[in-house]
């Protein structure tokens, strides 16, 4: 009689002394090509790390679609995952609608799904670890609106559709420039950026065209607008002279507010999240109890503060520690 494919290759590692994993995690982002998204992969190591450490065996297989706009790609790797039988998935949902029905059908299939950065609409997950996106957008927002005074013309150019995490900090600046800061003019929060900094680029472009004369400041709620956008301004030689506040640092960022082109970058903790969503995963796995939502922290990052350990901890994380 044949033994099941599953069952030999379980046999014949025990046979030559070896242990499978104890949980085999897909840890999957939204893209993977900026530093946001590495920052998570490092925590995900991290977390790895520290269970083994503590006698607990954990696989994690790192694998989401290249860019932040491909939804189907980012659907099949989670029915890949799903027909692999993985023991859980941590999932940062590209879009909060899209990924419903997958992530459903692999909570039928019995693998708990957490999910990380940005929120999905459904009931089945396990839990969600994020930052608090609207107070990170509030953040924004007053950071802009005291440096201008209270008065000027500003734009913010949004992410993508679709984009929860987006939403809410774009929602949260809207809200707080509308209710503390009625002196200043909204001329434009409508154009979308897009997944990457080439087409955030062109986008930010196209509003300086348009806008540029009298712009006192500008909002950007993620890594690739921000990096557009200041590529933008540079180009248009506003750079400096415009306020600037950012989402999310990486390193051209961080060096452009050393510089004085960006006057603000609200940060977020990407290590801890990507750390939190494997040891929640753990714990669920564990059937231990777990918070529905776990706030990872949000915070503003300037020129004043950029030096103190605990920010400068959050804009230079140590990749290098964890990947190789």
């Amino acid at each position: 009689m044949r033994l099941p494919l599953a069952l030999a290759l379980s046999l014949a590692a025990l046979s030559l002394g070896l242990r499978a994993a104890d949980y085999q995690i897909a840890v999957i982002p939204k893209g993977t090509t900026h530093e946001y998204w590495r920052s998570i992969n490092a925590g995900a190591v991290k977390a790895q790390r520290e269970l083994k450490a503590a006698g607990t065996d954990v696989q994690i297989i790192w694998k989401g679609p290249l860019l932040e706009d491909d939804r189907e790609q980012q659907i099949q790797v989670v029915e890949n995952f799903v027909g692999r039988g993985v023991s859980a998935i941590v999932l940062a949902p590209l879009d909060s609608r899209a990924l419903v029905a997958p992530v459903e059908d692999a909570v039928k299939a019995g693998i708990p799904v957490v999910v990380i950065d940005s929120a999905l609409k459904s009931t089945v997950t396990s839990s969600t670890v994020a930052t608090d996106n609207r107070k990170g957008g509030q953040i924004g927002a007053r950071r802009l609106g005291t440096l201008l005074g209270g008065k000027g013309r500003v734009v913010m150019l949004r992410y993508q559709v679709g984009s929860a995490s987006t939403e809410e900090r774009e929602a949260g600046f809207l809200e707080v420039m509308k209710a503390e800061f009625p002196g200043i003019e909204l001329i434009s929060t409508d154009q979308y950026g897009g997944a990457t900094r080439e087409t955030a680029y062109k986008a930010a472009q196209n509003l300086l065209n348009r806008f540029g004369e009298g712009l006192a400041g500008v909002f950007a709620p993620n890594e690739s607008v921000a990096s557009g956008m200041l590529l933008a301004l540079r180009e248009q030689g506003m750079a400096g002279k415009v306020r600037y506040v950012g989402f999310d640092a990486n390193e051209q960022l961080v060096d452009a507010l050393k510089q004085g082109e960006v006057q603000g970058l609200v940060v977020q903790d990407p290590v801890k999240m990507g750390y939190l969503g494997v040891m929640t995963a753990v714990a669920v796995l564990r059937h231990e109890k777990v918070s529905p939502l776990i706030d990872t922290g949000v915070g503003l990052v300037t020129l004043e503060n950029m030096n103190d350990p605990a920010v400068s901890a959050l804009i230079h994380p140590p990749l290098a520690e964890y990947l190789k």
